[in-house]
């Protein structure tokens, strides 16, 4: 990303989640409810763990944003911790009391890495001998700033029309029947899916899911699952083949296989086009139609397998993501490990956890595609003001337009 920088910090039981975003030019509308409606829509989702209880993420802009529009300068936000308060002795960046002055268990150092987590990979890369400097940070709940500069990203797109949603479209074995629904209107699919407890526009499927995840939470057991990630409105012409990391794909994919528990990303198609002939998985393109309003784009394509992006390009179709989301590694019953401090056997440390976070996780791959494609439009039609980014675009829409 080079139009857009963002960082994130805070630990899970920290005092509080802190993000940075520069880039976002000047006379944008935002408001923490903006940011908080996304928040919202992370934690929801059938499956979650404890922590949802506890939480209820609340956004404060720290800066960049004066009288209900943007500056120009970095914005910072936050969201604090409501755990903290029980959790300020163990996480304090002073140095503490021991478990002997307080009682409390929780001081002494979890030597016991989960199988799945960061936990060991991160103590031995940063020389740690208590687990818990890892999995603070390594722990999901660091996804929640990333929604929340998200949000930022989806109100400055969404002033050119562009729209990002997504769905589940499978919970462990049960799957969606995602090519039975009208897949041209991904609109129609996002708002039924935002309907459904695990975000399925499926709703045979949706109760099928729940009741799988019903039965993972008896057996204390976890859930992955596979969700879609969809861009309606994008401009032909985002990303560049220029260089390999200009590639738009290679970019989304990046950013969405960051996410905590992703293990597979995809775009359009995927990896079924490989077990097909060319001739039925290439877009053909036609001309003539009636133009997209948006984009004024004249060139269409009646199937869109390539997932909206062509060599390393936005193509004016709907760009389509599909992701992977493993089993969450947490488990009630836990798995074999070591301690890295005695080198015997154990059951691994168990940490409150969700069950199944797929719902949760497909909103927060919109959150990654929204900063993805805000740095990609800024690239291409960049200005230091909304106004000129808007005079930018519309010139090129014309252009469009004619060609």
């Amino acid at each position: 990303m080079t139009n857009l920088r963002f960082l994130t910090s805070g630990e899970s039981h920290g005092r509080a989640l802190t993000g940075i975003i520069e880039g976002i030019p000047s006379g944008l509308p935002l408001s923490s409810a903006d940011i908080d409606r996304e928040l919202r829509r992370r934690q929801g989702g059938y499956g979650r763990g404890g922590r949802m209880k506890i939480e209820t993420d609340h956004a404060q802009i720290i800066s960049g944003v004066r009288l209900g529009k943007t500056i120009g300068s970095p914005i910072s936000l936050m969201i604090e911790n409501k755990d903290w308060e029980n959790w300020q002795d163990v996480m304090s960046p002073e140095a503490g009391p021991q478990r002997s002055a307080t009682g409390d268990k929780r001081l002494e150092p979890v030597t016991r890495p989960r199988p799945g987590h960061a936990d060991l990979a991160g103590a031995i890369k940063f020389d740690h001998r208590d687990v818990r400097n890892i999995l603070e940070r390594s722990s999901a709940r660091e996804t929640a700033m990333r929604v929340g500069l998200g949000a930022v990203a989806k109100k400055l797109l969404s002033e050119f029309g562009i729209l990002i949603g997504s769905h589940v479209i499978q919970i462990g074995s049960h799957k969606a029947d995602i090519y039975g629904m009208a897949r041209g209107d991904l609109a129609e699919i996002f708002e039924k899916a935002e309907g459904s407890p695990v975000r399925c526009a499926d709703g045979g499927a949706s109760k099928k899911m729940t009741k799988i995840i019903d039965r993972a939470v008896r057996e204390g057991d976890s859930l992955g699952g596979v969700f879609e990630v969809f861009a309606t409105g994008v401009p032909v012409g985002l990303g560049s083949h220029i260089q390999w990391d200009l590639k738009l794909d290679g970019m989304l994919t990046q950013a969405v296989m960051s996410i905590q528990a992703i293990k597979g990303v995809e775009i359009g198609l995927g990896f079924k086009m490989a077990g097909d002939f060319g001739s039925h998985v290439m877009d053909e393109i036609f001309y003539g139609g009636s133009e997209i309003k948006s984009t004024g784009m004249k060139f269409y394509r009646k199937t869109n397998n390539a997932g909206g992006i062509e060599g390393g390009m936005s193509n004016g179709m709907p760009i389509i993501i599909r992701a992977a989301m493993k089993p969450i590694p947490t488990l009630r019953r836990p798995l074999m490990s070591v301690d890295i401090r005695t080198k015997k056997a154990f059951g691994a440390a168990y940490e409150r956890s969700d069950v199944c976070a797929v719902p949760a996780a497909a909103v927060v791959a919109e959150a990654m595609t929204a900063l993805v494609l805000a740095d990609a439009f800024l690239r291409k039609f960049g200005g230091d003001s909304v106004k000129e980014v808007r005079r930018n675009y519309r010139s090129y829409v014309s252009y469009v337009k004619g060609f």
